[in-house]
């Protein structure tokens, strides 16, 4: 799996959202330098993200861009839908509807496993648990792997 760049901002602007006390606005040129991200680039995530329903914006002195949602209930996944479409496809298909011949046609069942897989570290990880450092113990041990630190 390739992760965009654009996916990476998004994930990290929608972190620091998270991380912000009591859910306070921040506007984009404050999460653009916080996290290095540029600007221009951050205001078509941020687009994306409202209209996801990741994230909502106000105009005004106290506008800015806070989580929609509180960040307990916000996983990765549903940012990375959000700009990027689904987690898991092939040539723009679901896995599941995938069909190959001859000896390949267990390659349906490969990438349905992927998508799987994705969704269980995706799905299971919340902004909170980045924003606090508190992966679960799921998460903690796929990267304690062996295998995950030697994978390329």
């Amino acid at each position: 799996m390739q992760v965009s760049a654009k996916t990476a901002y998004a994930v990290r602007a929608a972190v620091e959202l998270a991380a912000e006390v009591d859910g306070a606005a921040m506007t984009a040129e404050q999460l653009s330098l916080r996290q290095d991200i540029p600007l221009c680039f951050l205001k078509t995530i941020l687009r994306e993200l409202r209209q996801g329903g990741i994230v909502a914006s106000r105009l005004g002195a106290d506008g800015g861009y806070r989580l929609a949602r509180p960040p307990e209930e916000t996983t990765v996944a549903d940012v990375i839908r959000a700009v990027s479409g689904p987690l898991a496809s092939v040539s723009g298909a679901r896995p599941e509807t995938l069909n190959f011949a001859g000896r390949c046609q267990p390659m349906r069942d490969v990438w349905v496993a992927v998508r799987a897989s994705l969704r269980s570290v995706l799905e299971g990880v919340t902004l909170a648990d980045i924003a606090e450092g508190s992966l679960p113990e799921h998460v903690k041990e796929l990267v304690g792997h062996r295998t995950a630190e030697s994978a390329r």
